[in-house]
């Protein structure tokens, strides 16, 4: 979640960077009541999203996080034109990979906080199960995207082929020392504390 932050802090020109968890975990949105996530968390370990969203359960699913600064030409497409456009992307790619994905048309009605058990307008579907959300947060400083993969099809080279598809141009890059540092300053005053994770 840190590194997110620190990403668009930073950035100078749009991102994705894609991350796994070293244990099983749960996000819960900004907005999110800590209390209903304890009770499903199922002892795992809990991270308030500084994005919007439901509850999301992690393991084995492929998370990634775009962020576009805000002198980019493209920050000035609605947000909900932009979840669109990265997951009619992510669809193709499914599609590409043997998997008969669609994209919902509209709102589901919430049964739960449950990310998953809500789909959303341009949420990635298949066999009429939620595979592929996410959440946005807007600054002066540009945009973040925090999306879930939840399928266990993806083929291994699946993260670049989205990537490329996103941007054909897209190129390899590494997180450097400063942004590190960074990311573990914001971590220390946010995400690690006890008053941000049971925040109101």
């Amino acid at each position: 979640m840190a590194i997110d932050e620190a990403l668009l802090e930073s950035a100078t020109i749009p991102a994705i960077r894609f991350y796994g968890w070293a244990r099983p975990a749960v996000s819960f949105g900004y907005f999110g009541e800590v209390e209903e996530v304890e009770r499903v968390s199922e002892d795992r370990e809990i991270v308030r999203r500084w994005t919007g969203g439901g509850i999301v359960l992690h393991g084995n699913d492929l998370t990634y996080s775009i962020v576009i600064p805000a002198t980019d030409r493209y920050i000035i497409r609605l947000p909900l034109d932009l979840y669109s456009d990265v997951h009619t992307t992510l669809r193709t790619v499914l599609i590409e990979n043997g998997l008969d994905a669609v994209l919902a048309t509209s709102a589901s009605q919430k049964i739960s906080d449950a990310c998953f058990a809500n789909p959303v307008r341009a949420d990635v579907m298949i066999d009429g199960e939620k595979i592929a959300g996410a959440a946005q947060r807007r600054t002066r400083r540009g945009l973040l995207q925090q999306g879930s993969i939840q399928c266990e099809k993806l083929s291994p080279d699946f993260a670049k082929r989205f990537a490329r598809a996103l941007c054909l141009r897209a190129e390899a890059g590494s997180i450097d020392e400063a942004l590190t540092r960074r990311a573990e300053d914001i971590a220390g005053k946010k995400y690690a504390l006890e008053s941000w994770l049971r925040r109101r």
